[in-house]
């Protein structure tokens, strides 16, 4: 009798062991994939138990949460989400995250592990952490500047603090209220199907994910390189550029728009916004510190994150003498994000160096204490301080006597170029509108502000667009918003 206890006795340990087993591979093995499932939405239900945590601007939240009393209990809200929404992207049950609502996630959902009260807590407690906050370095005035300046019309801007790389405004245009996106019924997927299908593309970030010709506003890059590599050493001494001017290897003649442009002195060209002149000294100054220079101002670079992905500005580094003359003024396969174009800017108005440009300037815990901060940016030198000093002088000439009056600001010193830049088959569509600028007030000690603009007006008459015209005031708008603030 003992014998077949005995034996009943290891068969039970031997189904206890092999139920532990299984036990394992369930919750362990297969876990993974039993959370990928479809059909499983105990993650959902978990993600949405609880308020999310908030995008600040200026010290106001610009998002919340709203209880809706379903199994997926919290929706996200949005506080003026057509101006915000270039930032915060939206936070959507049906559709995921996008923008900072999809980088900070881990903080907004409370899933960072940081925000656990031990090292290793929620592993063992299964728990999720109420959501910490974002605070953003947006300026509010500047974003709500740049936002009225657009009404209406297709474009974005961006603007930065040169000496260190905060990003006081971001918008795009036409923009939409993330709101109707946020829940998981029929509304949410209506408003998803007619965002997507809105000609316009209200939902493409144009600030940070549209590249354009920057036309004439790189001149600012032709020019720095042609005062760092020494082929131009006197602002006021003749180019010796003819005008027109014959594309080399070419038929092809290039014009000005503005009389005077031949043989002027750079100082002239860079007012007149002479073609002939800056597409000569780009094929002089050659492509290797043609590159060398748009480089160090940061394009080619695909890593940039803001904290959310940067598309690449690009400037061709296999060119004949022609495609770089026409690269040199911002054409051919030249492109640009109105981002790029502040940091060219920016690195002009901050002695011809560069900081990469940040968003979130630090994450919270729910109590308010700091979890991460974003710290010194580091610091590279694009051009030569005394080239820096040049621009800056140049680019006040613009502003004072050429085509970027628009952008004067009274009591401050203001610096900006123009541009026009055409694309389409041939160059028949209507002309982007560009204006790059920076400003310091009369009690400042360095540029508080960089600007670009560049505006898309496809319903405006072809010869009425201009940089100066119906880009400049808008940057004008955000420089002085920056300004006026303490």
């Amino acid at each position: 009798m003992t014998r077949h206890i005995r034996h009943a006795g290891y068969f039970c340990v031997l189904l206890l062991v092999a139920l532990l087993l299984n036990a394992a591979r369930v919750q362990v093995v297969q876990a993974p994939s039993y959370d990928r499932n479809p059909g499983n939405r105990r993650p959902d239900i978990t993600r949405y138990e609880q308020p999310r945590g908030d995008i600040l601007v200026g010290g106001r939240r610009v998002t919340g949460s709203r209880d809706t009393r379903e199994h997926l209990r919290y929706e996200r809200t949005y506080t003026d989400g057509p101006l915000y929404a270039p930032v915060t992207g939206f936070a959507s049950q049906l559709y995921g995250t996008t923008l900072l609502e999809s980088t900070e996630d881990g903080v907004l959902s409370g899933a960072d592990p940081m925000l656990a009260p031990f090292p290793l807590w929620n592993d063992f407690t299964r728990a999720r952490n109420a959501g910490g906050d974002v605070v953003t370095t947006l300026h509010p005035a500047a974003q709500e500047a740049a936002f009225k300046g657009l009404a209406g019309r297709k474009g974005a801007v961006a603007a930065l603090e040169p000496s260190t790389g905060r990003i006081l405004a971001l918008v795009s245009a036409p923009s939409y209220d993330p709101q109707p996106l946020s829940g998981n019924g029929s509304a949410a997927a209506r408003a998803w199907a007619r965002l997507n299908a809105d000609k316009d593309r209200p939902m493409l970030n144009r600030a940070v994910r549209q590249t354009y010709p920057p036309g004439s506003t790189f001149k600012v890059v032709t020019a720095a390189a042609a005062l760092d590599t020494g082929v131009v050493t006197d602002l006021e001494a003749p180019t010796d550029s003819p005008d027109p001017y014959r594309l080399p290897g070419t038929r092809t003649r290039l014009t000005n728009a503005s009389k005077g442009c031949a043989d002027a002195s750079l100082r002239e060209a860079f007012t007149l916004s002479c073609n002939t002149v800056f597409a000569k000294l780009g094929v002089e100054v050659g492509v290797p510190d043609m590159t060398a220079t748009a480089y160090a101002l940061g394009f080619g670079n695909g890593g940039l994150r803001i904290p959310f992905p940067v598309a690449r500005s690009t400037f061709d580094t296999t060119l004949d003498k022609a495609q770089l003359a026409l690269s040199s003024i911002g054409q051919y396969n030249t492109r640009a994000t109105p981002l790029q174009m502040a940091m060219v800017a920016a690195a002009v108005a901050n002695g011809g160096q560069v900081r990469d440009p940040y968003l979130v300037e630090r994450t919270t815990r729910p109590g308010g204490g700091t979890l991460a901060a974003a710290g010194s940016r580091a610091v590279r030198q694009a051009m030569y301080p005394s080239t820096a000093v040049r621009l800056r002088a140049m680019m006040r000439d613009v502003v004072e006597n050429g085509g970027g009056r628009n952008a004067a600001i009274r009591g401050a010193k203001v610096g900006g170029k123009t541009g026009t830049a055409q694309h389409g088959l041939g160059n028949s569509g209507t002309p982007y509108a560009w204006f790059v600028s920076w400003a310091q007030g009369d009690r400042d000690l360095a540029a508080r502000v960089a600007v670009a603009v560049v505006v898309e007006d496809a319903e405006a008459r072809r010869g009425d667009i201009s940089g100066g015209g119906d880009a400049a005031p808008i940057a004008r708008a955000v420089m002085r918003a920056v300004l006026k603030s303490p």
